[in-house]
């Protein structure tokens, strides 16, 4: 009991580690990806920054995630969380409805870029013998191959959670519920009609994201692309 209750430890110090960073990429992409259509706001807030301190929300970034790590006991948990959102003005952008969404859409897509080169890494691993594809629980989609020193393991672990939180990060901020991401791009796209409709969901937006993480909406999207990823990093 004593062991197991070790590697849950390191492997939660782990995880938020890797969490933490990837959404400090996150949101700094966010503000800069502002900053660059003219609104320095974010910037002045020391948001362009990979600073953890300036990120860190309690709830989105401590406690959603906690649970999600507590409810999985042998398998890869469901990355659900969010950062402090990145305050802006967007009287200040200049091509106002391409900046709401290139702003929005800039976070996720900081998300791919990190899982594409932990992804590519891990390929050249793989391909040069380095490691052998292999499931370790709860984390680790690839193992040392024989005769690799020690500290390829933990190696193993960090790229292997870096590729799969921030497929997850990418993929749940992208839902277009209100405060997420995707809820920025859509709400840009939709006719003006359809706007105050959609305005008169965000009071209950924690409501609604709530629920759906416990009726495992969430994991029922991201969990098939995440077999998809691991399927084409083992060549199957």
């Amino acid at each position: 009991m004593e062991s197991l209750f070790t590697v849950q430890i390191g492997d939660l110090i782990f995880y938020f580690i890797v969490f933490i960073l990837s959404l400090s990429v996150h949101e700094s992409a966010h503000a800069i990806t502002s900053y660059w259509f003219g609104d320095d706001t974010a910037r002045l807030q020391g948001r362009i920054s990979l600073n953890p301190m300036a990120h860190v929300d309690p709830l989105g970034t401590i406690l959603i995630p906690l649970m999600g790590f507590l409810q999985a006991a042998s398998s890869f948990p469901p990355m659900i969380g969010w950062a402090k959102p990145v305050d802006v003005n967007p009287l200040r952008w200049r091509r106002k409805d391409l900046a709401n969404i290139s702003v929005s859409a800039a976070g996720p897509i900081s998300n791919l870029l990190l899982a594409l080169v932990t992804f590519i890494v891990m390929k050249v691993m793989l391909l040069s013998g380095t490691v052998i594809p292999g499931y370790m629980p709860p984390f680790t989609f690839i193992q040392p191959a024989m005769g690799q020193p020690d500290w390829v393991l933990p190696l193993c672990t960090f790229l292997s959670l870096m590729l799969m939180l921030n497929v997850g990060l990418a993929v749940f901020n992208l839902f277009p519920i209100p405060p997420l991401d995707g809820s920025h791009v859509l709400e840009t796209l939709l006719p003006d009609s359809f706007r105050d409709i959609y305005d008169q969901i965000r009071p209950y937006s924690w409501i609604i994201l709530l629920g759906l993480l416990w009726l495992g909406v969430f994991s029922f999207v991201i969990s098939p692309i995440r077999i998809f990823v691991i399927e084409l990093l083992w060549g199957i």
